[in-house]
């Protein structure tokens, strides 16, 4: 280490790190010379409760995953097990798995703009505003999914076979009504922040994801569609029934923060696409093919193992399963968009200023939840 040199703790407790990580910074002057990110400060043993739970009892807590996507995570587990236990989950369930996960979408990018706008602070000349803005039009998300589920964060929807709840009364002219309001927003915030220079200044050219890289380290989601690659789970293997609707897969060019930034904004627009279709072409029928998977020790699949995949906010996520054809999983392994989001920080990050750790680690959209699990 030359003599100007100085590491630099950024984190485990700081605003701008989304969650309990710590990244060590070598720098010199207000260059960046190398980051190392530190993780394991938030590990809460999901794999082994899974192991130590039912499948029924397990599917409520896998939310606490990414906390901000649970119906992601709860989608992942289902669908393993399903595979396992040969069930073919009805098609008016299929459709309303659909509608949660692109709620939940819509809400955690909000989530994400808001908190990034957040980070990015004073100097762009309205961050506090646009967080404000994205939390009121995430309320509008939440409540949609509270008179649904019960629930505002963690919902524990989703079962092996199905979903627990039918859509209330009122809920298709509701739902319209608050994605009409959010998609104009959306365009709104757009405007704002793409005609601002601090912005622009801030995330052009910043933090560059290569597509070479993104295969590399394994990441997905709209990193590797801001450098474009156009994968997307829902087109690539599709399930429940996504198949069925009519949307685009947004990419970037550069894979820089402002590409990241594009492509999740573009993102929310494709997921109120999928809920209105979904809402519109809703099926008639049941919403379990048997009523008694509500029980916690009815779910018995046979001994095999299987893996599922499906596209959270932050990427593909996937859950796999090892059956000993007992009421709970002999063996739960997971694979979190998030950790690998952290480590490109390694990669993307030097080079840059001290400032620009926030902008950069904000645009990969990790939660620490989902990387030490």
């Amino acid at each position: 280490m030359r003599e100007e040199e100085i590491v630099l703790s950024m984190g485990p407790q700081h605003p701008s790190t989304h969650g309990v990580l710590r990244l060590i910074l070598r720098v010199a002057g207000e260059e960046v010379l190398s980051v190392e990110p530190e993780i394991g400060y938030l590990h809460r043993g999901f794999e082994k409760l899974g192991e130590a739970s039912s499948y029924i009892g397990y599917t409520p807590i896998v939310d606490r995953q990414d906390y901000l996507t649970s119906a992601s995570n709860e989608f992942a587990f289902c669908l393993a097990a399903e595979r396992i236990a040969g069930i073919e989950v009805p098609k008016r369930a299929q459709y309303l798995r659909v509608i949660a996960a692109e709620l939940n979408r819509i809400a955690s990018h909000l989530v994400w703009l808001g908190t990034w706008c957040l980070d990015l602070g004073g100097a762009l000349g309205g961050g506090t505003t646009i967080y404000m803005y994205c939390f009121r039009e995430r309320e509008r998300i939440l409540d949609l999914l509270e008179e649904w589920t019960g629930a505002r964060l963690l919902y524990g929807i989703l079962q092996p076979g199905g979903i627990r709840y039918d859509l209330p009364r009122g809920f298709h002219e509701k739902a319209k009504e608050s994605l009409e309001l959010v998609l104009s927003r959306i365009d709104e915030y757009h405007d704002f922040l793409s005609g601002n220079p601090v912005f622009v200044e801030r995330t052009r050219g910043v933090g560059v994801a290569s597509a070479e890289l993104c295969k590399a380290l394994g990441l997905s989601g709209p990193i590797i569609r801001g450098a474009g690659i156009p994968f997307d789970v829902r087109k690539a293997m599709p399930y429940s029934s996504y198949e069925d609707f009519d949307f685009t897969i947004p990419t970037g060019k550069d894979g820089d923060c402002y590409d990241r930034y594009v492509v999740r904004m573009e993102e929310m627009r494709q997921a109120i696409r999928i809920t209105m279709q979904a809402l519109e072409g809703l099926p008639e029928g049941p919403i379990n093919p048997r009523p008694h998977y509500r029980s916690p020790v009815a779910f018995r699949p046979p001994k095999g193992e299987a893996i599922s995949c499906v596209e959270s906010p932050r990427g593909m996520i996937c859950a796999y399963i090892v059956s000993d054809g007992t009421e709970r999983p002999y063996r739960v392994r997971w694979r979190t968009p998030s950790f690998a989001a952290v480590q490109a920080m390694r990669y993307i990050a030097p080079g840059h200023k001290v400032a620009d750790m926030v902008s950069i680690l904000g645009s990969l959209d990790p939660v620490l939840g989902d990387v030490d699990r």
